[in-house]
């Protein structure tokens, strides 16, 4: 058997707490025979403070000793984790005392002289019950994890089914990770994400912009400095680095630091430690870096815009956004769930996106991405015109008729309305407007006499003869 010891950790099954020590050895040596990893201890004095809630063991304690007790244990260990087995041994028990153990929540109650079967076969049910506790606590975490992913990055395409399943897959670990999107595709949404759903989540959580940084304050900013670094320097000053301290620091735009600044951030990331400027103190950090770009780092990296080395480093966990133009009908779902939230907090009927202006957004390119299409959202929500960069309106915008009549009725109004609105785009003839709507010329030639309307109106009689004839 290991001699007593107090340290604690994950791989501990059983805390044998009893002031006897002849008693405490022998227990002891019983359940480590039994293949048992065993801690004794002779006393309870700052047990509890030192089991994690989610500890995958059981206590085993005796009543009566000198400070704190085996009821009290029980009490304090309950106020950590309602669910952690204790089982409780005297040799001063009674009814009465095995009622009030039970009362208070003991998993079980031996009274001296006990076999040592009773006692192995008491915790060995202890150890199943707790394991199956905290199955069921990972389930329910994982459950209630995914709704906040699909709360927060909402959509149903693969490729953000596949974002959320690779945030899951990370979030609990401590790799630091890259996170790659365009502009507005929602970098800092995902970097919250990650550290929401990770052990960090109690954390603090700084989020810094290296592109708004001047050059001259950002390693102020970001290492911190002492009195006297640089003039007017007058106090110390504690980093933003320093400041994410036992949370974790995303640094967005990282292609814009500097190569010097870099250099000191790779230092920082190798050896977690931090130096502020005018100091000789070396400060560990215990801290996950996520970094995002909107560049391609490797590119950078061949062009000598970037370190070669901070890339490697940190293209350890990448993660794509994927652009909203490759999300297909999501672009329904994100501006419809935009628009609501905009109409519920304007305390606004919410309105339904018509046809043409279905249309119309997923025609469009999305070079803003989310944040373009949230903008676009809270204007529809507001009741103003669903004007797009570089597209036309529907004619139908403001007031789009809803459907009605019987089944072909409607279906002819759609067809319609989507025809007018390819037609308030610009478009040189007749054969750029037939690839549009992804019809043959003839076919469009048809469609625009059933429906009465004319490309030549709305192309300013542009209308080339080539491209005009069926």
């Amino acid at each position: 058997m290991t001699p007593e010891t107090t340290m604690i950790d994950s791989r501990t099954q059983v805390i044998l707490v009893d002031d006897d020590p002849h008693l405490r050895q022998a227990l002891g040596q019983t359940l480590d025979l039994a293949g048992l990893k065993v801690v004794t201890l002779a006393d309870a004095q700052g047990l509890a403070e030192r089991i994690e809630p989610d500890w995958p063991g059981v206590v085993v304690s005796d009543i009566r000793m000198p400070g704190i007790d085996g009821l009290q244990l029980l009490e304090h260990l309950r106020g950590r984790d309602q669910e952690l087995p204790v089982l409780l041994i005297t040799g001063h028990g009674d009814v009465p005392l095995a009622v009030q153990a039970m009362r208070a929540g003991a998993y079980d109650f031996l009274e001296k002289p006990f076999a040592s079967d009773a006692l192995l076969d008491s915790v060995r049910r202890a150890l199943a019950l707790r394991r199956l506790v905290l199955d069921n606590r990972s389930l329910r975490l994982a459950l209630s994890d995914r709704q906040q992913l699909s709360t927060r990055l909402v959509g149903q395409s693969p490729s953000m089914q596949r974002l959320r399943d690779q945030i899951g897959a990370l979030a609990g670990t401590r790799a630091d990770v890259l996170i790659l999107g365009e502009t507005g595709a929602g970098k800092e949404v995902v970097a919250r994400a990650l550290h929401d759903l990770s052990s960090r989540r109690d954390g603090p959580f700084v989020a810094i912009n290296a592109g708004a940084l001047a050059e001259s304050v950002v390693e102020s900013e970001l290492f911190g400095h002492e009195p006297g670094a640089f003039t007017g320097a007058q106090k110390r000053r504690i980093g933003k680095f320093e400041f994410a301290n036992g949370g974790t620091l995303f640094l967005d735009e990282i292609e814009s630091m500097s190569l010097d600044v870099q250099v000191k951030l790779l230092r920082m990331l190798q050896e977690r430690v931090v130096e502020r400027l005018g100091g000789n103190q070396l400060i560990p950090l215990d801290i996950r870096v996520i970094a995002a770009t909107k560049e391609d780092l490797r590119q950078a990296a061949d062009q000598g815009r970037f370190r070669a080395d901070l890339y490697y480093r940190l293209n350890v966990a990448p993660l794509r956004i994927p652009a909203l133009r490759e999300r297909g009908d999501d672009i329904l779902v994100l501006f419809q769930h935009f628009a609501d939230a905009a109409s519920q907090r304007h305390g606004l009927a919410p309105h339904s996106l018509q046809p043409a202006q279905r249309a119309l957004l997923l025609r469009h390119d999305w070079p803003g991405n989310v944040r373009e299409l949230q903008n676009a959202a809270e204007r529809f929500a507001l009741g103003l015109e669903l004007a797009l960069d570089g597209q036309q309106p529907p004619a139908t915008a403001s007031a789009a008729p809803l459907l009605s009549g019987n089944l072909s009725d409607q279906v002819e109004q759609f067809e319609r309305s989507l025809i007018a609105a390819e037609l308030t785009q610009p478009h040189s003839s007749m054969r750029s407007l037939a690839e549009a709507l992804g019809v043959p010329r003839k076919t469009l030639h048809d469609k625009l006499r059933k429906h009465g309307l004319s490309f030549a109106d709305h192309a300013g009689g542009a209308d080339d003869h080539e491209d005009s004839r069926p």
